[in-house]
């Protein structure tokens, strides 16, 4: 097992980006299965695409549930190895991983039960794209313990310092992932054309493999982390700490996906070209806010630890450098979204209709980039600080907001479809500005962080 990174000592900007560069990885290999799987699945027609595409609005609808361990297993764990306190980082772990069993096996019996009633709430018209939908949802429902066990350990593992492991089981996972794709779901050599299920069954085993040697790395090399026993002298106050720190994120990540799926349902009234260039622009903007995202989470765990060991000039030196660099690395996103939009997007569709339609997303977009690098960023701060109310509550009401704006905005008389494009870049621009605002403000009254304890530094 890889050592873990001690962010209490040292070079800050060092640790920071040793730690980083694994989860961003990590982050990108977690997006590569849905790429990797609409590929393969894109070869066997569009009503396959259309099947795995509706059932997968509910595995990222259990990202919410997952939330609630995972970010309580990343802060907590972190904050506990920085107070070197090894029994309550164990007693969190212990908590994380038996909590979200739970979730994971109450989600698992609802998606295979009801998986006819999940994909009939879309009114498809097609019966074959029906059947197809519920049966990969049953399946992935089966295995949806895989699902929910990868992410919490890589929390965890992130937490202690240790963000090049969770990197290293990810890519094995993918690695399987694309290999069995074609196999399972094209049907090559001895083995059957399985099409949506045998896509179902690749992610489902790689998931599974992945776990195992999560599980096998935590348990079989006797790390002190790990030195817990499931289930056995529950203590629900721990439960309660991670519900109260990770629920806020949750019904803004479940808020962010029913918001998602409605501004879906409007891009739709401009057709498949419309749709086309939202998805692939999507994916070419993934890889600023993914990066963001990756710096976001070495800055939780980073915080985690120095406010358990009460350093808190690195607290401060640390949030700064995290500004630093989502407003560097936001700038230079947006310079290249809108400077070479047109070119970056011909590369995925080369209709002009298309790239006419996906360079304005991608230039609308790029104007925001800053802004959403620090939103993503300084909720990171927040949330190893153990403040995830603020940033929840600032993300659900103006995303929410982009229903309406959305709405108005895209009337032929004013905007039209780029109206849509507006409507969410203007809320990304005022939830990073907001959010700035907030935490420096915080900072400068020294009212950011503060334990009860006078004698403790106050940053």
């Amino acid at each position: 097992m890889s050592k873990n990174i001690d962010l209490t000592t040292g070079s800050i900007s060092k640790k920071l980006f040793k730690l980083s560069l694994p989860i961003m990885g990590t982050s990108f290999m977690q997006c590569g299965y849905n790429m990797v799987d609409m590929f393969w699945v894109g070869k066997t027609g569009a009503n396959a695409v259309a099947a795995v595409g509706t059932a997968g609005f509910y595995p990222w609808l259990a990202v919410a549930l997952i939330i609630i361990a995972r970010i309580g297993g990343e802060v907590k764990v972190a904050q506990s190895i920085g107070e070197k306190n090894d029994s309550r980082a164990r007693k969190y772990i212990k908590s994380a991983i038996e909590l979200n069993i739970i979730h994971a096996i109450v989600y698992s019996i609802l998606l295979i039960v009801f998986s006819d009633y999940l994909i009939g709430f879309f009114r498809l018209e097609s019966y074959q794209v029906n059947q197809m939908g519920s049966i990969y949802l049953k399946i992935i429902g089966a295995g949806m313990i895989f699902t929910f066990m990868n992410p919490v350990f890589t929390a965890i593992f992130n937490g202690m310092g240790n963000s090049s492991t969770p990197f290293k089981i990810n890519a094995i996972c993918l690695l399987l992932n694309i290999v069995l794709d074609p196999l399972l779901i094209l049907g090559i050599g001895i083995f059957p054309q399985l099409g949506v299920s045998g896509a179902a069954l690749a992610t489902v085993f790689a998931q599974m493999i992945g776990t195992i040697i999560f599980v096998y790395l935590a348990y079989k090399e006797k790390n002190r982390y790990f030195k817990i026993n499931l289930y056995k002298k529950i203590d629900t106050k721990y439960y309660r700490e991670l519900y109260k720190l990770g629920f806020p994120l949750a019904i803004q990540s479940a808020m962010f996906t029913l918001i998602s799926m409605t501004l879906g349902v409007i891009v739709a009234l401009w057709g498949p070209v419309a749709i086309a260039a939202q998805k692939v622009g999507t994916q070419i903007e993934s890889i600023s806010f993914m990066t963001a995202d990756g710096m976001a989470s070495a800055m939780s765990s980073f915080v985690g630890q120095n406010i358990g060991a009460k350093q808190g000039e690195r607290v401060k030196k640390g949030i700064r450098l995290g500004i630093y660099f989502a407003a560097a690395w936001g700038i230079l996103s947006g310079f290249f979204m809108i400077i070479f939009g047109k070119e970056i997007f011909a590369v995925f569709i080369n209709e002009k209709t298309a790239i006419a339609v996906g360079s304005a997303y991608l230039i609308i977009l790029g104007y925001s980039q800053p802004f959403n690098c620090i939103e993503i960023i300084l909720s990171g701060i927040l949330k190893g600080l153990g403040r995830t109310i603020l940033p929840s509550f600032v993300s659900i009401f103006f995303n929410a907001l982009r229903i309406p704006t959305a709405i108005l905005l895209s009337k032929n008389e004013i905007m039209g479809l780029n109206g849509v494009w507006w409507a969410i870049s203007i809320s990304s621009i005022i939830k990073g500005a907001i959010l700035f605002i907030a935490v420096l403000i915080r900072y400068k009254n020294k009212s950011l962080y503060s334990r009860n304890n006078a004698n403790e530094i106050i940053c």
